[in-house]
């Protein structure tokens, strides 16, 4: 909606990056009070989050070369130049960069992400709003009093109202997040507070994108976000099934 915010001096700050600086900033400072309440290494979580930012980010956007792949090979610098990115692909280069981390360190990784996927659906929720900011990831085109209208140099097309589905996305990962908060002090099983994020933001994002209207890729009849999100719910119900017969069980306090 209004992606240049401010200016200090010759630096001018977007609504995205700050909204993606805030999510990183509040996603890691949550995870460090929590590590340090249920006695886990605070500096893991510090690790976790800088390897999983950066391998992240090039998830993502091999992810979006990957869908964008004809354009990519017509002129690579029109798709590596733009901030087109594809979160999946950063979930997944994160979720990698975790697993590897903790295999090196010796740490449970379930353990790890159990307590850190509130957090990262909390960045999301920033992210989200950062999306909103630039006019990214718009939805389709609506009579709704819901429906907003962007300005002239948004991505999102001016003059024209639309669904505003990056909110939408917010308010979904900021509910996970608060519902993940709430289950994993009941969680049975190690990893079943993660294994519940996958399902949940997979099922979020597969009915979010059919709101949305913008260029994305697709695979078939589906939006490619709408594909790999079938297989994030399949597989998280396979884990959570799992884990019910041979799952870890979680240790109360008063039996640590």
């Amino acid at each position: 909606m209004k992606n240049e915010l401010f200016s200090i001096g010759p630096v001018t700050i977007y609504g995205y990056g700050l909204m993606i600086g805030l999510g990183v900033l509040f996603c890691i400072l949550m995870g460090m009070q929590r590590a340090k309440k249920h006695g886990l290494k605070e500096e893991a979580v510090i690790d976790i989050a800088i390897y999983g930012l950066i391998i992240g980010f090039l998830g993502a956007k091999l992810l979006y070369v990957i869908v964008e792949w004809e354009a990519f090979l017509k002129n690579p610098m029109s798709v590596l130049g733009t901030e087109g990115f594809v979160v999946y692909g950063g979930i997944s280069a994160g979720v990698i960069a975790a697993i590897v981390y903790c295999r090196i360190k010796k740490l449970k990784f379930l353990e790890y992400f159990d307590l850190l996927s509130a957090s990262i659906a909390l960045a999301q929720g920033f992210g989200r709003i950062g999306c909103f900011l630039a006019g990214c990831c718009y939805g389709r085109e609506t009579d709704s009093c819901l429906g907003v209208v962007f300005p002239a140099g948004s991505i999102a097309p001016a003059g024209v109202k639309v669904l505003p589905t990056q909110l939408f996305s917010s308010a979904g990962d900021f509910a996970i997040m608060a519902f993940l908060l709430w289950h994993y002090k009941r969680r049975k099983y190690v990893g079943d507070t993660g294994f519940l994020y996958m399902l949940l933001y997979g099922i979020g994002r597969f009915f979010i994108e059919m709101l949305r209207n913008d260029n994305r890729g697709a695979v078939g009849a589906l939006s490619t976000s709408q594909f790999i999100s079938i297989f994030i719910v399949t597989a998280a119900l396979l884990l959570l099934w799992n884990n019910r017969k041979r799952g870890v069980a979680v240790l109360k306090e008063s039996e640590q």
